[in-house]
């Protein structure tokens, strides 16, 4: 193997560390919690990672290779953490709570989901099968994740943003695997209704259905949903080949949905009309003649500001572009286009009655829209969660929650995950 390249050997693993870790200065088995100059035991950001995670590349995981982050495998027989992230993130978003939750006395474990990073299905074009991407085939991923690392079960299973409903769906058809789930920044709606006791009542018309794309495209000035645009041909080029770079798109994305973009002040809305809709920010309900690239890019921050942003250094969103920068969007982007897909959201009526029942929490920045960008979705997700134990909005946090308050949300998961081990 001396003259394989660094990824050859990356891709030539199943189930395996990329090297041996240094263990620390403490008693036997711990491991070093200090930021690391250069952590060679990781795919990906090796210089902002810290020494105690390493990467893992497991074949066999419904098909494909994935790649996960770990921390806290040291001892065996560890309780296990699995952070399920969003878009357009990586299991890299969860850097800074890792060693915490291991230290905890957990096996942490972070995945670059289906589509994302150094996993399989990154090379996915916009015709292909969507099928790999639903929902259910996104909870068998996990579920084959943590199999192939030795768990029948996690104690606690925690997803951000788009990971968010992937963790709920988790909880929601597995409890005996997936013990407690944490959702955050969007709300989970529970598995949908099917019609009941229609043959027993007279046939009704059926009711006319508003076309949501089309209301916000008749507002003044047009507007259209940034679901709605994720689910388009040319969103991936779009963002992939942004005039202002990948760099510097992703910078302005992640700063505009921060608590560092002094705008983001969330409300309530009072309905899902397109006139309430249109008091969302941009990133969320979009001009109808621009794409993310171009929406964003009037509030790209200064250099100033770039250089005082200490929860995402520009070292650190190198780590993204550069992912980014290789794959492009499209993986990510296919699970915005599952829920439009009949026979795929037709599976999940399987489900319908279910509700979550272990213990749920749902934890969000008080400066992050997501929570709010639909009208009734915490009332719905604290009717589909039996055991629910509270919304928590930490100070400080827009969006991007367990990067901007790292400190707070692994406390916070930490204790919640031992209050019910």
């Amino acid at each position: 193997m001396a003259n394989l390249t660094r990824r050859q050997l990356l891709q030539s693993l199943a189930v395996a560390p990329l090297a041996r870790l240094r263990p620390g200065s403490g008693a036997a088995g711990s491991f070093t919690f200090s930021q690391s100059a250069n952590n060679p035991d990781v795919a990906y950001g090796a210089s902002t990672i810290p020494a105690g995670i390493r990467s893992r590349m497991v074949a066999g995981v419904s098909g494909m290779t994935m790649h996960a982050l770990e921390a806290g495998f040291e001892s065996p027989n560890r309780p296990a953490v699995l952070l399920i992230h969003g878009f357009p993130e990586l299991g890299y978003s969860w850097r800074h709570v890792m060693l915490p939750l291991a230290k905890a006395g957990y096996h942490v474990i972070a995945p670059d989901q289906r589509g994302y990073g150094r996993s399989g299905g990154t090379d996915v074009k916009f015709d292909d099968d969507l099928t790999p991407f639903s929902t259910l085939n996104r909870v068998r991923d996990m579920m084959a994740l943590i199999n192939a690392l030795g768990h029948r079960n996690v104690s606690l299973v925690v997803g951000h943003d788009f990971g968010s409903p992937v963790a709920g769906w988790c909880a929601l058809t597995r409890p005996d695997v997936f013990r407690s789930v944490v959702m955050m920044s969007a709300p989970f709606g529970g598995a949908a209704p099917l019609p009941f006791n229609t043959a027993n009542e007279p046939p009704k018309p059926p009711a006319p259905v508003p076309n949501p794309d089309e209301q916000l495209a008749q507002l003044s000035p047009p507007r259209k949903h940034y679901q709605t645009y994720y689910t388009t041909r040319e969103a991936n080029e779009n963002m992939w080949h942004a005039k202002q770079g990948i760099h510097n798109f992703l910078r302005a994305y992640y700063h505009m949905k921060s608590a560092d973009w002094m705008a983001n002040k969330p409300f309530a809305l009072a309905s899902n009309a397109a006139s309430e809709q249109a008091k969302l920010p941009r990133y969320y309900v979009m001009d109808l003649d621009k794409g993310m690239a171009e929406q964003v890019a009037g509030e790209m921050p200064s250099a100033a500001q770039v250089a005082g942003c200490k929860w995402l250094t520009d070292e650190e969103l190198k780590v993204y572009s550069s992912e980014y920068g290789r794959n492009g969007f499209q993986g990510g982007l296919q699970s915005y286009r599952v829920g439009r897909v009949a026979r795929l959201s037709a599976e999940l009526q399987l489900f319908a009655g279910r509700t979550i029942d272990v213990p749920s929490l749902f934890l969000s920045g008080k400066s992050d829209w997501g929570v709010y960008q639909r009208a009734g979705s915490l009332e719905g997700m604290q009717r589909a969660c039996t055991k629910f134990e509270g919304v928590e909005l930490v100070d400080g946090a827009g969006h991007w929650v367990q990067q901007e308050r790292a400190d707070h949300v692994a406390s916070r998961l930490a204790a919640f995950g031992a209050a019910h081990r």
